[in-house]
């Protein structure tokens, strides 16, 4: 009996904050990079990105709670045994296919969301030993200050290589599979079966005063300790 091909539509999946998100923290990390590298007064503007990063992921650890169905943690961060499965269909070409994250991409994100907010909070301490400071400086010593601002140079370098294996991720199911992952963080829509459940994203107004409530806490941060 021949196997009737499944018929796939595009169903919404990454909502406007989800997109947004990836967005602007791949924006904030590239120009935290860049001014970085120019120093002198780009030091000013460079700390404002870590700021942004900071506020970014703040809201995205809270959106991953209370966000729509594919944004929570709780649909796409599998168990570690789950995800050695995948791991291993994947090697024989044989995975299944995920609406959301896959088991791999879900512990990236997590990764990703790890390293940028060490990364960026580690800046809060920092100092070049010439001209910048951190604004959290003056909560600990010199000493390690100095420790905090090498390990800020260090999980960069980290970042930078979580940043590769997710493009090349990226890469492999855009081109080898077919699979429009980029264009999907543009519109939201993914390919999937006619007979998969649609979730409807969670209002627009939740993520608007969540945003608004991690901008006030990291403002909160900066100015009051």
């Amino acid at each position: 009996m021949t196997q009737q091909p499944v018929t796939r539509v595009h169903k919404p999946v990454w909502d406007i904050y989800v997109r947004l998100f990836h967005w602007s923290l791949a924006a904030s990390i590239l120009f935290a990079w860049w001014s970085g590298e120019q120093g002198g007064n780009w030091m000013e503007w460079h700390m404002y990105a870590g700021y942004s990063v900071l506020t970014l992921v703040l809201f995205r650890l809270l959106w991953g709670f209370a966000g729509s169905y594919y944004a929570r943690f709780s649909e796409f961060v599998r168990s570690p045994v789950h995800t050695l499965k995948y791991s291993l269909q994947l090697a024989k070409r044989q995975e299944p296919h995920y609406i959301g994250h896959n088991p791999l991409g879900g512990w990236m994100v997590l990764l990703l969301l790890l390293l940028s907010a060490a990364q960026a909070g580690t800046g809060l301490f920092a100092n070049d030993e010439i001209f910048t400071e951190g604004p959290l400086v003056h909560l600990v010593s010199y000493d390690l200050s100095v420790e905090l601002t090498r390990w800020h140079k260090l999980i960069f370098d980290g970042l930078l290589i979580a940043i590769g294996l997710h493009l090349l991720g990226v890469i492999t199911h855009q081109v080898f599979k077919g699979e429009k992952l980029v264009q999907a963080m543009l519109h939201g829509r993914k390919l999937a079966g006619v007979e998969e459940t649609s979730y409807p994203f969670a209002p627009l107004l939740r993520g608007i005063l969540l945003a608004a409530l991690a901008a006030l806490i990291i403002w909160g941060l900066l100015n009051l300790l």
